[in-house]
């Protein structure tokens, strides 16, 4: 396939979960389930059966509800607050530092945003491993950054991409997206984004890289 920074382009935006940072998301349903108990399976159709995640993350309750309905769902009110966010936060994996180098590699030529569904908690979580590897912040890295949890919309609903079109006045066939979720991929290419998703074995270091090497990235079979 051939590079995605295609004459025209000015803006970049950047899903967070498996686009920069590798992610796990049945870790937190294995370590619930072995906190409380409970098997896995038991543990997520709680989790879906309420909506938990989908409240969190876009605001309907904040961190101590959330917090409080893990320990009223896996019935124990003793877990600490650091209890509840370690295990949430084992979503997140080693932080691949390439991807933040070529993403300060892009500052000056594009504007480059953050549009992530996510917590606080995560939030938090991901600006620790940056920290602690030496990276700048998320809100540091990128012009802007929009987290589903504050704008209270997530992907792939119509209105999130509009509202970061909008908010930062983009246009949106100057503006490409890199997500790995094929339903958010359709949903922001409907609405005249350059939407790409991003799948592995390939990272964006290969979808972003130099296009003054004209060389096409070889299919993996």
């Amino acid at each position: 396939m051939a590079g995605v920074l295609k004459p025209g382009i000015k803006n970049i935006i950047f899903d967070l979960g498996d686009v920069i940072i590798p992610i796990d998301l049945r870790a937190p349903i294995r370590n619930f389930a072995s906190l409380s108990g409970m098997s896995e399976e038991a543990v997520e159709s709680l989790w879906k059966e309420h909506g938990l995640t989908m409240h969190y993350e876009t605001g309907l309750i904040d961190d101590a509800g959330f917090r409080q309905h893990v320990r009223d769902l896996l019935k124990n009110d003793s877990w600490a607050d650091e209890v509840i966010d370690t295990a949430w936060n084992t979503v997140l994996l080693d932080l691949p530092v390439e991807r933040v180098d070529r993403i300060r590699e892009l500052h000056g030529k594009y504007r480059l945003f953050l549009l992530s569904n996510t917590s606080a908690i995560h939030i938090q979580g991901v600006n620790k491993i940056f920290m602690e590897l030496g990276q700048p912040s998320l809100e540091e890295l990128f012009e802007r950054v929009y987290y589903s949890y504050e704008v209270k919309m997530a992907k792939p609903s119509p209105e999130i991409y509009r509202h970061v079109l909008t908010t930062s006045g983009l246009v949106a066939e100057e503006t490409l997206f890199l997500d790995d979720n094929p339903h958010n991929i359709r949903s922001a290419a409907e609405l005249g984004i350059h939407a790409v998703q991003v799948q592995p074995p390939l990272s964006i270091l290969d979808y972003l890289r130099d296009e003054s090497t004209n060389e096409d990235i070889p299919h993996s079979s």
